[in-house]
């Protein structure tokens, strides 16, 4: 399989990650239909160079990027697996990619926040290393974020 995996550096105005991003929106308010209201404002795409895409055999099937958080540190954002490829390891190797991404321009940790129905993304994060930590802003106060860190 592996050599039918190819991971590509690019912007966030690449057409397939604007469409990965549409089918994780998708995804988030079909399981979190409560919560549109309280995330929307956190959801804006922005323009962004620190975009990783995931082809499976040429077709588009994981994302994620990353944005400066503070000197130090990234901050994971848009990470997302196409359903029907879950359970290879590419989530993995996004994050492994975009880790490594920003230890080369310079920084030396990561933070991220995922929901807390969202326990394959939680169970990955720690088994990559990220902590469980206090929510930081925009998502102090929301009980339903979960916030994680990681030296890279």
């Amino acid at each position: 399989m592996k050599d039918k995996v190819r991971i590509v550096k690019t912007t966030s105005e690449n057409r397939d990650f604007v469409n990965l991003i549409k089918a994780l929106d998708k995804s988030l308010w079909e399981r979190y239909p409560e919560l549109k209201a309280d995330y929307w404002g956190n959801n804006i795409l922005e323009l962004n160079p620190n975009v990783i895409i995931l082809y499976l055999e040429d077709k588009a099937v994981g994302c994620g990027c990353f944005k400066k958080y503070d000197q130090n540190s990234i901050e994971i954002k848009r990470m997302f697996i196409s359903a029907e490829v879950r359970g290879m390891g590419l989530a993995k190797s996004v994050l492994q990619e975009l880790e490594n991404w920003a230890q080369d321009l310079g920084y030396s940790s990561s933070v991220l926040e995922t929901l807390y129905k969202q326990k394959e993304a939680i169970a990955l994060y720690q088994k990559a290393g990220y902590l469980i930590i206090d929510n930081y802003e925009p998502y102090i106060g929301l009980e339903n974020s979960i916030c994680m860190r990681k030296q890279i």
